[in-house]
């Protein structure tokens, strides 16, 4: 098994591009909501890093340094990012024109950032140490002391689960730690227009 790491040709950095493109999308009525974490799919989503290494074999592409991840008004930063997908199958049924095996990869499989992971939206925002998007699954897992603020409120646990298209969320704890949130209520002024 080869592990050293391989130019980056047009077809690699083509997948690469399509698997961040299935993360998410937002459409205009998502954008003015900072709550919506609901995955629309589509959309251009952009990636920096100090570096990127594409491992064929493996069926893997790793930004590492500084990376940042933008798709509308959602950013993902991270020290590493890796993009696992599918190896491929063969299908001899398919019609070669709609085989999405022409790319010479597969289909997303997962997305895994690691090292002072943190996820914005508009006020909310998630830190940890570990991030793992499972595309089939279409949800977010972070670890590693995982913070949820938004606003002055505050949720921890052990684990930080968002469901990408149920639009909802939980929070695990192990036995030795319980979930802790502090929650400011609004003012119900404030919610009326009043002062």
């Amino acid at each position: 098994m080869n592990c050293e790491p391989r130019t980056v040709n047009s077809k690699i950095l083509v997948l690469i591009i399509s698997c961040l493109l299935l993360m998410a999308g937002s459409n205009a009525a998502a954008q003015s909501k900072a709550k919506d974490f609901k995955a629309k799919r589509g959309g251009p989503i952009r990636i920096t890093s100090d570096r990127l290494d594409a491992y064929n074999e493996q069926k893997l592409a790793v930004f590492s340094g500084n990376v940042v991840a933008v798709e509308a008004d959602r950013v993902m930063k991270s020290n590493q990012l890796y993009i696992y997908y599918k190896k491929e199958s063969k299908k001899e049924d398919k019609p070669k024109a709609e085989s999405k095996l022409d790319s010479g990869a597969g289909d997303l499989d997962r997305i895994e950032a690691k090292g002072n992971v943190r996820i914005t939206q508009g006020e909310r925002i998630i830190t940890g140490e570990e991030a793992v998007f499972l595309n089939d699954d279409q949800k977010i897992i972070v670890t590693g002391n995982p913070v949820m603020r938004e606003g002055g409120n505050t949720i921890r646990g052990d684990k930080i689960i968002v469901l990408l298209e149920e639009d909802r969320g939980f929070v695990e704890s192990s036995s030795q730690s319980r979930v802790t949130a502090v929650i400011y209520p609004e003012d119900k002024d404030k919610v009326k227009g009043k002062k």
